[in-house]
């Protein structure tokens, strides 16, 4: 299944501006424009127009970030998610069923969650626990 390339174009984009608004010197010109926009709309009187204005920008800004926000996170998880996968899927000890339980019915995640709540329980209740010192070593 092959994404064409104007998706992919549109995916890159949004991560490019879910990396520049997640640094801290966005957040501070963002802060100081609206710091000189409050500014400059105060000596004019506060005109409607320009709130309004504002407030249209404002909620649009808003609505496109949600959008890049869920777009970046949803990737992210995705990418979290087939590294687990993975992991689960390469090791002997672990249970092949839980790869994509993700997609699973509502029923079955209850079910498994009170099976792994069980079994830890077992584990406190079966072992004492040991103390374990950690001396950290010295690197050359």
């Amino acid at each position: 299944m092959e994404r064409s390339s104007f998706l992919q174009r549109i995916s890159r984009v949004l991560h490019w501006v879910g990396e520049v608004t997640s640094r801290s010197g966005t957040s501070v010109t963002v802060f100081l424009l609206v710091l000189i926009f409050g500014s400059v709309l105060a000596a004019y009187g506060f005109p409607n127009r320009w709130e309004m204005g504002f407030s249209t920008v404002v909620s649009a800004f808003t609505l496109i970030m949600l959008f890049v926000i869920q777009h970046t996170q949803g990737r992210h998880q995705k990418v979290l998610q087939l590294k687990l996968d993975e992991l689960i899927r390469t090791s002997p000890q672990a249970d092949d069923l839980l790869v994509h339980l993700e997609v699973a019915p509502d029923d079955e995640l209850i079910d498994r969650d009170q099976q792994q709540l069980a079994h830890h329980e077992s584990l406190r209740d079966d072992a004492e626990l040991e103390v374990v010192e950690f001396i950290p070593t010295k690197k050359p």
